[in-house]
């Protein structure tokens, strides 16, 4: 075993791949944790304070999320990447592991990220639509854009984190999903989208009542995961798993509130494209000629970096940038111009000839780049347009010129001090049969923490109490236990017993809560709707907190009161009620949630009828309950 992955990484390790996977894989990574960063500060109260707007024992939670959410841009833009990634990975740990998010509200994608964010501390995610590459050619302005070659990067970055991200957590899903009933039966992916709690928007009855469809879509999420860790990375199947995962997970997206786990997955598919269609893609989006050609003057550092900006943000290539003293006179409509004026100015020419200098060569290139063109529109604007050319004036009057006739200084480039250079460029290059071998002991202990887990959780746990009492049972246990902390709070390896058959199984009722206006008409709070589905935007984590930790198949009196607090606070608070004197009514609603296909079954948990068990009142800042001794009797 050792020796296979051994020779698969060196392999691997000296094949050059694209970097745009991966740049294209970072700028989704840090776009998914923005949208997240942004969802607990919208919840902050709910999630952090004990007692939502009332007790407020995290005053500092929205700067740091703040301070999270900075990052999270840098890391979208690849800027100073390094810190911004190691950062990110940090703030990941600290909220999951040291705030309420973790015990109340987990979004069952919060490990995933975290094992996510490790990998991205060794990959190259700064070589492709960062900022931090054009920061690097910058430091150059004398050499040309044509002249820089085609960033790659080792194969490796792509196979790995796939590898353990996708495909150990594929296969430790699937080891729990033969456990449950429902899934064995083929109706994995149906009986979650037939419970109110965890519908989106759409309604998907009619795909939901094709007993047949349901059940291949079962069993092919099944053997999907079981498979994608051994062929996932084999030639002529790539394709086949990457357009079956893209199929599982935009499915997930459409048909549940979990959208964040939906797209955290799916954003690795950017990592399973084929090598050749990021060339094919490129080829399709690049402009056949150029809308512009822009002369500039190849002795001044500010031009020359001038050119190197707008290249780097032309992703279609829509603008060819030539240095005035060496072509500017071979076009006849710029011969009669003089090359003293050229160098005054930034000119451009057109494909109808038209020759446009200053300001107006800058709209134009806005205006050629096709998504920056607003920007052009707007350079157009009056009063814009004038305050443009005047401290355009001033700048270009003013600029630095270099007399480098015979040679042009070097410039030294900007240093690179990524991991990922350090360990696979620098140390790879000297002893790639080294780090190969350094490699290959990490990805086997991946695995051991990876079966650690799917043993323990997967296996054992499942097995007969008495053997759970066995004497020797305990230490193992406890030593099981202790890696899995460190794997889960590091790593992000963690069981993945998701919708199995002991969360459904007795889920046969749910609940609501309403709240009597000021003129005693009772209205439903923007929480739950009369259908029963979890209103936007409580999906994600808020989700979680209600519809797995507060509503059970056995629900718990102490925990259900503690979130009727917080949702009745916190929403109270969002909405403008007085909570002083505030009653909120608690419904609940029979359902079913069946091991076995029914026709409709989505609809029938729709239409079934409320009643009211009980009510909360608020005084003094001070919740009353009125509510059952025993829900589960009802």
């Amino acid at each position: 075993m050792y020796q296979f992955v051994y020779h698969k990484i060196f392999q691997l390790l000296l094949q050059k791949a694209p970097a745009t996977g991966i740049g294209l894989f970072r700028v989704f990574y840090g776009l998914v944790t923005l949208q997240e960063v942004f969802f607990l500060y919208y919840f902050n109260h709910l999630i952090f304070d004990p007692v939502p707007y009332i007790d407020v024992e995290f005053p500092g939670i929205p700067l740091f999320l703040c301070l999270w959410g900075i990052v999270a841009i840098c890391v979208a833009v690849g800027y100073r990447y390094q810190f911004a990634i190691t950062a990110n990975y940090v703030f990941w740990i600290v909220f999951v592991n040291f705030t309420p998010m973790q015990r109340d509200f987990d979004g069952g994608f919060d490990t995933f990220m975290i094992g996510t964010g490790f990998f991205l501390l060794f990959m190259p995610g700064d070589r492709a639509f960062s900022i931090d590459s054009l920061r690097y050619k910058l430091s150059t302005p004398f050499i040309h854009y044509k002249n820089y070659p085609q960033a790659t990067v080792s194969a490796l970055a792509y196979h790995i984190p796939v590898l353990v991200c996708l495909g150990f957590l594929y296969l430790d899903s699937d080891v729990h999903k033969l456990f449950a009933e429902h899934w064995r039966n083929g109706l994995g992916s149906w009986l979650p989208a037939t419970q109110p709690y965890y519908v989106s928007a759409l309604d998907m009855s009619p795909l939901l009542n094709i007993e047949l469809l349901q059940k291949a879509i079962g069993y092919t999420i099944m053997l999907f995961q079981l498979t994608f860790v051994f062929f996932f990375a084999h030639r002529r199947l790539r394709i086949v798993y990457l357009l079956i995962g893209l199929a599982l997970h935009l499915g997930i997206i459409i048909t549940l509130n979990i959208y964040p786990f939906g797209i955290g997955m799916l954003i690795f598919y950017v990592l399973l494209v084929p090598f050749r269609w990021w060339r094919s893609i490129a080829q399709w989006f690049t402009a056949k000629q150029a809308a512009l050609t822009v002369f500039y003057d190849q002795q001044c550092p500010l031009c020359n970096r001038t050119v190197l900006m707008f290249n780097h943000f032309d992703l279609f290539k829509c603008i060819d940038f030539k240095s005035a003293q060496e072509h500017a006179l071979n076009y006849p409509g710029l011969a009669s111009v003089g090359m003293s004026t050229l160098l005054t100015d930034l000119y451009a020419l057109d494909k109808q000839n038209r020759i446009y200098s200053g300001v107006e060569t800058y709209r134009q290139i806005l205006l050629k780049m096709r998504y920056l063109a607003p920007f052009g529109i707007l350079l157009g604007l009056p009063g814009i347009r004038q305050y443009a050319e005047q401290k355009y004036r001033a700048i270009a009057d003013s600029r630095q010129r270099i007399n480098c006739d015979a040679e042009c200084p070097v410039y030294l480039p900007l240093a690179d001090k990524t991991l990922y250079h350090q360990i696979f460029e620098q140390f790879g290059q000297q002893k790639p049969k080294a780090l190969s071998r350094k490699l290959a002991k990490i990805v086997m202990a991946l695995l051991f923490f990876q079966l650690n887990s799917t043993i323990h959780y997967g296996l054992v746990y499942r097995l007969p109490i008495a053997v759970e009492k066995l004497a020797i049972s305990q230490p193992i246990s406890q030593a099981s236990n202790a890696l899995l902390m460190v794997s889960s709070t590091f790593l992000g390896i963690t069981p993945h017993a998701l919708y199995l058959h002991d969360h459904f199984e007795g889920y046969d009722r749910i609940l609501a809560i309403t709240y009597i206006d000021p003129n005693g008409i009772e209205r439903w709070l923007p929480f739950v709707s009369q259908q029963g589905r979890l209103l936007a935007p409580n999906w994600g984590r808020v989700h979680s907190m209600w519809a797995n930790i507060a509503v059970t198949p056995t629900i718990d009196n102490t925990r259900l009161r503690k979130f009727i607090m917080k949702v009745t606070a916190f929403w109270g608070n969002r909405m403008g009620l007085n909570l002083e004197g505030a009653v909120f009514r608690i419904k609940m609603k029979k359902i079913d949630a069946p091991t076995h296909w029914v026709s409709d079954q989505l609809q029938k948990n729709f239409l079934s009828q409320w009643v009211n068990i009980g009510s909360v009142k608020w005084a003094d800042q001070q919740i009353s309950y009125d509510l059952p001794a025993d829900i589960n009797s009802l």
